[in-house]
């Protein structure tokens, strides 16, 4: 190559360097699908249940969650592959791909609920037909490990996908109300914590703690921290521009979760969001025989102070017995302040 070619080439090169970074961080390079929100679901439609991640090994929790959907007027059925298992799978990454699939393409379901998270949710992504999805757009819910198969399906189809309640979960009336608002009723919702203090003077759950103060709006995207860095830079993470994320965790110590948290910021996530809601980071401390840790609000305050957005944690959201139904990818209006989330729109039609 020529000496003036070359020189121009390396001026090309390191022009295009920082878009390049942007775009594998983001974790896709082409535009986001436009917003897609499925039909609302209505008493007497037919809920599948799947298990795209982990399995169960005793019966009760399917009969649970069944005679929970029908209190709800819904009509259920299992997928054909729902009670398979291989190891701590529900059944073959085919197997649980092919339910997600055969659910979605199947007119006479209208919506998909997990029966439970574990893990092995990622493994399948590739397997899932999103084409077939943004086709035949429904509802789409449950949490934990789910987050792989809920940011993935609103990252290829632009659909808008529920962080709530599985099957296996507790059906409280808190739960409920939020579930039957946010995707039957088609609510704009308002989700605000209501601590329950009992006969305290004052509540010691459910409360709100604001790191920084302020309102934001955009598209609000998260789940679990842990399934969420795992999917670094791949093509199933949703664009971080301008969102609100959201972010739960369960039995992880805190420097696990001081680790994932470096996976956000330095994939360029953090640097690139609108405002932070952080929800129920259940059980996770020191770990035994750990001396001089950081506690919990020193990481968080260290990872989000910093951004310059409006940051509260606290929120109802993740491994928690009441929990808010939390649309992905919709956008809504947070108030670090209150502690609220707003939906900007309904999440369903």
């Amino acid at each position: 190559m020529a000496r003036a070619g070359r020189r121009r080439f390396l001026a090309a090169a390191a022009a295009a360097a920082p878009a390049l970074a942007a775009a594998q961080g983001a974790g896709a390079a082409a535009a986001a699908p436009p917003l897609l929100r499925a039909p609302r679901l209505q008493p007497g439609d037919t809920i599948a249940l799947i298990n795209p991640s982990g399995a169960l090994h005793t019966r009760a929790p399917y009969e649970i969650a069944t005679e929970s959907l029908q209190a709800l007027g819904f009509r259920v059925r299992e997928a054909p592959h729902l009670r398979a298992r291989r190891g701590h799978l529900a059944g073959s990454d085919e197997q649980r791909a092919a339910d997600v699939n055969a659910m979605f393409a199947d007119p006479g379901v209208h919506g998909l609920l997990a029966m439970t998270g574990g893990a092995g949710g990622n493994r399948m992504l590739p397997l899932v037909d999103y084409g077939l999805i943004r086709r035949h757009p429904k509802f789409l819910g449950g949490f934990s490990d789910l987050t792989a198969l809920l940011n993935a399906v609103h990252a290829k189809t632009g659909l808008v996908t529920f962080h709530g309640p599985l099957g296996a979960t507790e059906w409280n009336a808190f739960s409920v109300e939020h579930l039957r608002g946010a995707v039957m009723d088609a609510q704009p919702m308002l989700l605000a914590n209501r601590p329950d203090k009992g006969d305290l003077l004052a509540p010691r759950t459910d409360r709100i703690t604001t790191l920084r103060g302020g309102v934001a709006r955009g598209p609000l995207l998260g789940g679990n921290l842990a399934v969420l860095s795992s999917m670094a830079g791949s093509a199933y993470w949703p664009r971080f521009d301008g969102a609100i994320l959201f972010l739960e965790e369960v039995n992880e110590y805190i420097y696990r979760v001081d680790r994932m948290l470096s996976t956000l910021k330095l994939a360029g996530v953090l640097d690139r969001l609108a405002g932070v809601v952080l929800g129920a980071f259940t059980n996770c401390g020191p770990g035994d025989g750990s001396y001089g840790v950081l506690t919990l609000d020193e990481v968080f305050d260290d990872w989000f102070r910093p951004l310059g957005v409006p940051v509260y944690a606290g929120a109802m959201i993740g491994h928690i017995r009441r929990k808010f139904t939390v649309p992905v990818g919709l956008p809504v209006e947070m108030d670090a302040d209150a502690g609220t989330i707003r939906f900007l729109q309904p999440a369903v039609i």
